[in-house]
């Protein structure tokens, strides 16, 4: 594989309060982030320090921990942005499961992670002399959604002295071909469309606090109980086609528990993106477009080890607490 042997290098991007008296300024993020528990604050953002050596190739795993902020994460040398090597999403190497030989490496500019979102990418490190700084880009999350914006998390400082992280075996071990079996020829046995959106908690008061919804299209959008039932019933064996649409007008972060989904279609466009995740952002509503915004996504419930029930849910944690949740049980097989 293309990352064995690599010094490893795990990124975790968290969230923080901001202090109450930053919490009016138009201009202040809705949430401060620290990388590997080092503050980065509004509004000078002091960014965290990264050592490397020079020109040092390295295998970033970057985690979005963060309970409400989108990072779309960006290396730049000299104020110009650096290509990323992506070779994993949300754990699973890109066409791991398509009969790709050690998976494949795809370049990037930048990389989109929503919350609860990971992303595993090859870094070639500065040379000395070069100015290089590790940021998250400004993410427009909506007219009703929190503020990203553009803001450093670390820079990079070069040593042949700088401490080297653990390398990587230089072998990879095999991946489950039940786990992660490719899903693009598998036929689904059913369609489900599902829809979040939101609502004031009361009509008269539009900026009260709001009840947030996850919808099986057909059901009566209900704030997410623990003690109800299950809104969707399916079985080990099943492969099914799910549309999410967003109604509202702020993004959201589709997640599930327990498996994997290749992603088919992006406003009722096909796309040809071998990767199985399983967090992926549904962008906002204009509010005027007849269609919504929609992604399709194919999800693999042959798994004998995920029978039971969990959950699916926006993972915007102000969201999934607001009852943006919803259960789904997943019976053994007969």
């Amino acid at each position: 594989m293309q990352v064995a042997g690599l010094p490893e290098r795990v990124l975790i991007v968290r969230g923080q309060d901001l202090p109450m008296q930053q919490e009016s300024n138009p201009n202040a993020p809705e949430c401060n982030l620290s990388l590997n528990f080092v503050p980065v604050p509004y509004p000078a953002y002091p960014p965290a320090v990264i050592r490397m050596r020079p020109a040092q190739r390295e295998f970033w795993r970057v985690v979005n921990a963060s309970a409400d902020t989108y990072i779309d994460v960006q290396l730049l040398f000299n104020g110009k942005p650096q290509t990323l090597g992506l070779v994993g999403l949300d754990g699973v190497p890109l066409a791991a499961g398509n009969g790709v030989p050690g998976g494949r490496i795809v370049p990037e500019t930048d990389i989109l992670i929503p919350p609860a979102g990971r992303a595993e990418f090859i870094v070639d490190g500065p040379p000395e002399g070069v100015s290089a700084t590790f940021v998250t880009r400004s993410v427009d999350t909506g007219p009703m959604g929190d503020s990203d914006p553009s803001r450093p998390m670390a820079t990079i400082q070069v040593s042949p002295t700088a401490p080297e992280p653990a390398s990587l075996p230089a072998r990879s071990a095999n991946l489950s071909s039940q786990r992660f079996a490719w899903l693009s020829e598998e036929t689904p046995i059913r369609q489900r469309k599902l829809y979040f959106s939101e609502a004031p908690i009361d009509p008269s008061d539009p900026t009260g606090p709001t009840n947030f919804f996850i919808t099986v299209d057909g059901q009566t959008p209900h704030v997410f109980d623990p003690a109800a039932s299950p809104s969707i019933i399916t079985q080990i064996g099943a492969v099914e086609d799910w549309t999410i649409e967003n109604r509202s007008q702020e993004n959201h972060a589709f997640h599930i528990h327990q498996l994997h989904f290749l992603v088919l279609e992006k406003n009722g466009v096909p796309v040809n993106e071998p990767v199985l995740l399983d967090t992926i952002n549904v962008p906002y509503w204009d509010g005027k477009s007849p269609t919504y915004p929609s992604v399709k996504l194919r999800l693999d419930f042959r798994d004998p080890e995920i029978a039971g029930t969990f959950v699916y849910h926006c993972h915007i944690l102000e969201h999934e607490d607001g009852g943006m949740m919803g259960k789904i049980e997943v019976d053994p097989a007969p």
